[in-house]
């Protein structure tokens, strides 16, 4: 439970730091991937919705917002990193490397330039920007902050692993260690 509660408060800092192209356009790190492999779908979803109340709460964010966001950045992106997990583990070899590269790098890639589409696509379907300006030039940032993520993701999973195991809920020393 202090591990989740830190993550929490950890990540409503880090969502705190944020930047911005135009009103309504901004950019921050996630961290949807590590807290969906830590503690399952369920209490990241709950997690990220806190963090979120957070950072509302703080002024960071419209209060009339909560629910789309809630919905994209909790929602979808709890959805995205437990699917690639699940994937990976059905697909792939059960292997350390595969864990740590696939799941948390890639998985924390694929999850934010998945949330940057559809904030994206529905930035357009409200109205609120033309398509080519967000494709051409709030998309392309999703990029950029897709390695930022794989990399930070991936970097504390690894270190989650290697010292700390048991607060990585999907990790199984026996299935992804035992017999190599």
């Amino acid at each position: 439970m202090n591990v989740w509660l830190g993550m929490v408060v950890l990540l409503t800092l880090v969502w705190s730091l944020k930047a911005g192209v135009k009103p309504g356009l901004n950019f921050h790190l996630l961290g949807a991937t590590v807290f969906t492999l830590c503690f399952g779908p369920r209490l990241a979803f709950v997690g990220l919705c806190l963090v979120l109340a957070g950072v509302t709460l703080n002024g960071g964010a419209g209060i009339l917002a909560y629910a789309i966001n809630a919905l994209l950045l909790a929602g979808l992106g709890v959805l995205i990193a437990q699917a690639v997990h699940l994937v990976v583990s059905r697909l792939l070899p059960a292997n350390f490397f595969v864990f740590i590269f696939v799941n948390s790098f890639f998985g924390a890639a694929l999850t934010i330039l998945g949330i940057g589409f559809a904030i994206s696509v529905l930035m357009f379907l409200s109205g609120v920007y033309p398509w080519d300006y967000l494709f051409n030039e709030y998309f392309p940032y999703f990029m950029l902050l897709g390695f930022s993520e794989a990399w930070l993701s991936g970097m504390l999973a690894t270190l989650f692993v290697i010292y700390r195991p048991n607060w990585i809920a999907s990790f199984d020393d026996s299935r992804y260690l035992a017999n190599k």
